[in-house]
């Protein structure tokens, strides 16, 4: 389970359905005539009688996770947790990028989004996941797409989600109406992707690297293969690979095994096998026999440089080795690449991770440079270091802190049926589900000579793709191994005892405050204690420390940001590295942030690794080193993130946009600087100022720990006490208050030259607090405009019928302590499509302000909205939050039960009134950023 980089988890191209920024793939479609329905026949096979369906076959079963197979193919893996109350439905269809034929680049994610878009027995499917109090996505990769749901856990709910994806695995609609709205939403992501510097080089690199594999086409797709994809030709591609014998169904957390696979027998035991065979693809990538260059010229204001390696197939021995030395070279701080790029400051990060695929893939290595320095030397340091693994062997300490990295990852992560039921696809993709288990074992295997090894073998310079040309007189091959053969290294295994599994927890209101303990310690500090049985001893601890008030926190932003970000970076007797050494052998996931106002952190662990954790979460707190010389690496960090975001539409967009629904002057602690203003603070920042921050406003005289899962009560009150019990901040603490502005109409449009997406907010303030009588009505007002998943107001307009937007949506927070809320839309879309855009928004906002919505869509709002609260309340990490949160409001969870029943107690007229007396449409204000001066984009061939 090798790790990515920031850079590629944020933009992977694996064409995720964002829940944070898309809101529709709406309304239903019409059947295709001719379209198979589950129990009819299926290219020619006859469908089971009802109440015949066919019984599964075990197969096999791994550390609590159990394989059946049905006789038309499907493999089925069953998880029971009970820890949680919710249920896991993932299916994942080995189809992705590198199945794609020639025209038919992008067509496996095109698909994905289709299947969205209703089937035959299931005709709106947004609104039913809504209404079903879902946390659904589609993803698809180069080797398989799938589709999953959260749900509250449940017979009724369970056996909804598997018939909604029975249904679409071979009656969903692939109307060829629905293609020609989907299409510009697909070319908006496409956008979307284009603005990313990272992105565009490394999809670049890819192709390089690849000359004949499917591994180097984008998953994204090419512009002119979304745009003109005929739609037979995407209902063959749909007919061939959504079948039973092509798929996987993982079903996770609370249900009962008899009664689930009884389901599933029925659901899915009915589809009948089909009579076409998939061929296993055949194209092997032949060996690279020289250096391969690639440039891209851009507008930017950083610069890259990767470097690419062939590497073998993950089920190969040699692929766990591989990404221990993807971590060797790739960590931070202690990494090669970290070492000997960032810390000298010849780039501002660095990294390498390794591909998890089904063939042989490769590794990338990187470094990003600020636009002032030499990309030259960086080049020359990257490849020199690249060049010299093969030569320096890792020592035993680089070894075992990578293994230990990997590892700890994969126990926290098996620690959460969820996280597994998502995991398990990347490993059946790869060959088998089982290859999760076996990397873990040949991880925990790798010694340093492996590591060694596999870098002379593979770290040659006549298997790398880099932007650079250099003739060779003796080219060197690294010759590949093929892909092994499965079947030889899953059979017959085992793995290791499954993790042992927590308790059914109810997370209704009443039962949170009943389980939670408050308490407030000498210095101030509140505590909520929630002990509960949790799988694998899972455990999650967040804290907020307030500081100081508005006069003392005048012009001290920076400082206040740097001083929560340099908490983890050493203390006074631990190096950086030593911190994070002792975080992994924790199995501890530790974060700190903060600004003017608090810092804010969490730790993720587990029952026997809490306390240790906590204690060194403190002295971190409490002592930081605050190193010149670390200081200095992350101000050149910080500095290189912000020319990053000099030419973005989101970044500018949005700083422009909370400027002026929330004015304050140059130093005010809640003021929103532009990237020039943090520069500058930057810039002149010491580490002295950092120093001084911390001594004047660091203590936990005002502040809140909160701590959900497995743990010992008494023994973490008594550790929190010894911590925090006597630590006072020097300077007290008082509210910086947020007053409420009111706004007046306006536009503001933002150049962004060269950028192929433009980014949409518009909104108004109003003054109410968060107990104002109408609170309620705004919170469902905003879910049915531009909320819950992909079936809202918004998002049925502007995506789904104008096909404008690939993510569209709205929010509405109002505060609990100053009369001050505000309402927000956003959207994502191509820059020429901007009066259109404008104008479905101020059309649909006008609508819902003048007749409101329908009884229906109310009773579904609500039952979707309230069921959704269920399910965060579910999640220990959104729990924990939530009641250090209410400490901070001295409120308890009895609070969400009396907001939760007035919501489920609204009108039709009472939302339409609310929204009537609060949001105006004529006086919004508008901030759009994109490239203006763009041509419009040629009308697509149909």
């Amino acid at each position: 389970m090798p790790l990515l980089p920031p850079q590629f988890r944020r933009a992977p191209r694996a064409a995720l359905v964002s829940l944070a920024l898309t809101a529709a793939l709406a309304a239903a479609a019409r059947p295709v005539v001719g379209q198979p329905v589950v129990g009819q026949s299926v290219v020619g096979q006859p469908a089971a009688a009802p109440g015949t369906a066919p019984h599964a076959t075990r197969v096999t079963s791994v550390e609590g996770i159990t394989e059946y197979r049905l006789p038309n193919g499907l493999r089925v893996l069953l998880f029971p947790d009970a820890s949680k109350p919710t249920a896991t439905v993932n299916i994942t269809y080995f189809v992705g990028s590198a199945k794609e034929g020639y025209g038919e680049t992008g067509m496996a994610h095109l698909l994905e989004h289709m299947v969205f878009k209703g089937a035959t027995h299931h005709t709106n499917i947004p609104q039913e996941l809504t209404g079903h109090g879902a946390r659904p996505n589609g993803t698809t990769w180069l080797d398989r797409t799938n589709y999953f749901e959260t749900v509250p856990a449940g017979d009724t709910t369970l056996a909804w989600a598997l018939d909604l994806e029975a249904d679409r695995m071979v009656n969903s609609f692939i109307a060829d109406k629905d293609l020609r709205s989907e299409f510009s939403v697909v070319r908006n992501e496409f956008e979307l992707g284009e603005n990313s510097p990272f992105n565009v080089t490394m999809e670049r690199a890819m192709s390089a690297a690849f000359l004949w594999h499917g591994y180097g086409r984008s998953t994204i797709g090419n512009r002119s293969d979304i745009e003109n994809v005929p739609i037979t030709r995407l209902q063959a591609f749909y007919h061939k690979y959504y079948q039973p014998d092509n798929a996987m169904l993982v079903v996770a957390g609370k249900f009962d095994d008899a009664r689930t696979l009884a389901l599933i027998e029925d659901k899915f035991g009915r589809i009948p096998r089909p009579t076409r065979t998939i061929d296993p693809s055949y194209t092997v990538e032949p060996t690279q026999d020289g250096e391969r260059n690639v440039t891209v010229r851009r507008v930017g204001d950083v610069q890259l440089v990767f470097a690419l390696y062939h590497i073998p197939a993950s089920t190969h021995p040699d692929y766990a080795a591989v990404s221990v030395l993807s971590e060797v070279l790739g960590s931070e701080p202690a990494g090669r690449l970290y070492q000997a790029l960032v810390v000298p400051k010849r780039a501002a990060s660095a990294g390498a991770w390794s591909f998890e695929t089904h063939d042989p893939g490769v590794l990338l290595a990187f470094a990003q440079v600020r636009k002032e320095d030499s990309l030259a030397i960086a080049q020359r340091a990257l490849l020199a270091t690249l060049d010299s693994a093969a030569r320096t062997a890792p020592t035993a300490a680089e070894v075992d802190r990578a293994k230990t990295t990997l590892l700890t990852q994969w126990d926290l992560a098996f620690n959460n049926s969820e996280r597994i039921a998502l995991q398990l696809s990347e490993s059946a993709a790869s060959g088998d589900w089982r290859l999760l288990f076996i990397q873990r074992d040949r991880t925990k295997q790798v010694t340093p000579a492996d590591v060694q090894r596999v870098a002379a073998a593979y770290l040659k310079p006549a298997n790398r793709t880099t932007a650079l040309f250099v003739p060779t007189a003796a080219p060197e091959r690294a010759e590949i191994p093929p892909t092994p053969n499965v079947e030889t290294i899953v059979g017959g295994y085992k793995g290791n005892a499954a993790v042992a599994a927590g308790e059914a927890f109810d997370p209704s209101p009443a039962v949170v405050d009943a389980r939670t303990t408050r308490t407030r310690l000498a210095s101030g500090l509140q505590l909520a204690l929630l002990p509960k049985k949790t799988r694998g001893g899972t455990v999650t601890a967040a804290f907020t420390l307030h500081t100081g008030d508005e006069a003392s926190l005048q012009g001290r932003a920076a400082a206040a940001e740097f001083a929560a970000q340099m908490i983890l970076r050493g203390t006074t007797a631990l190096t950086r590295q030593q911190v994070k050494d002792s975080l992994d052998k924790l199995k501890a996931n530790v974060y700190v942030y903060g600004g003017p106002t608090q810092v804010t952190g969490g730790i993720e662990t587990t029952r026997e690794n809490l306390p240790a954790a906590l204690r060194l979460v403190g002295r971190s707190l409490r002592e930081p080193a605050l190193d010149p010389k670390e200081f200095e690496l992350l101000k050149s960090e910080q500095l290189a993130q912000i020319d990053e975001q000099r030419a973005e539409p989101t970044a500018l967009g949005s700083i422009a946009y909370e400027r002026t629904m929330h004015p304050h002057p140059r130093g005010h602690p809640l003021s929103a600087r532009t990237l020039d203003e943090q520069a500058a603070d930057l810039r002149a920042l010491s580490v002295d100022d950092v120093r001084r921050f911390h001594h004047d406003f660091y203590g936990a005289s005002a502040g809140e720990l909160s701590v959900v899962g497995d743990f010992d009560r008494a023994q973490i009150a008594a550790i929190a006490d010894t911590l925090f019990g006597g630590w006072k901040s020097a300077t007290a603490f008082h509210r910086v208050p947020q007053p409420y502005a009111a706004t007046a109409p306006a536009t503001q449009s933002i150049l962004t030259p060269d950028k192929a997406n433009a980014f949409f907010l518009a909104g108004t303030n109003a003054h109410l607090r968060d107990d104002d009588p109408d609170y309620p009505a705004l919170v469902l007002a905003n879910y049915m405009l531009g909320g819950g998943f992909l079936n809202s107001r918004l998002a049925t307009r502007i995506r789904q019928k104008d096909g404008i937007s690939y993510g569209v949506g709205s929010q509405f927070g109002a505060d609990a302590l100053d009369s001050t809320a505000t309402f927000t839309t956003y959207a994502i879309y191509a820059p020429q499509n901007v009066d259109r855009l404008e104008k479905a928004f101020r059309e649909e906002m006008a609508r819902a302000a003048k007749d409101g919505f329908t009884a229906d869509e109310v009773a579904q709002a609500k039952a979707g909205w309230l069921q959704n609260r269920q399910t965060n309340r579910a999640q220990d990490g959104w729990l924990a939050h939530a009641l250090g949160n209410q400490l901070y409001l001295g409120r308890t969870t009895a609070w969400d039960a009396g907001v939760e029943a007035r919501i489920a107690a609204l009108t039709p007229e009472q939302v339409r009134g609310a929204l009537a007396r609060w949001v105006d449409p004529s006086k919004v204000v508008i901030v759009k950023a994109g490239d203006w001066n763009k041509k419009p984009a040629p009308a697509a061939v149909q």
